[in-house]
């Protein structure tokens, strides 16, 4: 179905972002991030105590290709 779209405004747009208006069949990203974070890292909330003692993080990638976006050109 034709979208009416009415005034808008972009304010910005990152470098991984998309910015779509209109009839769409497939919207495909064009970047990858690997995230690597310590124990506790993504800990959120109230009154939380958190006690790590000699935490390491492993970043070591056997495989090396986790996601591929070759075809999302």
């Amino acid at each position: 179905m034709p979208a009416i779209v009415g005034a808008i405004k972009v304010n910005s747009v990152g470098t991984s972002s998309i910015v779509h208006i209109g009839d769409v069949i497939t919207i495909s990203p064009y970047s990858e991030v690997k995230t690597f974070a310590g124990a506790g890292s993504f800990n959120t909330g109230d009154g939380l105590n958190i006690y790590n003692q000699n935490s390491v993080t492993n970043t070591y990638d056997n495989d090396v290709i986790d996601q591929p976006i070759a075809g999302n050109l």
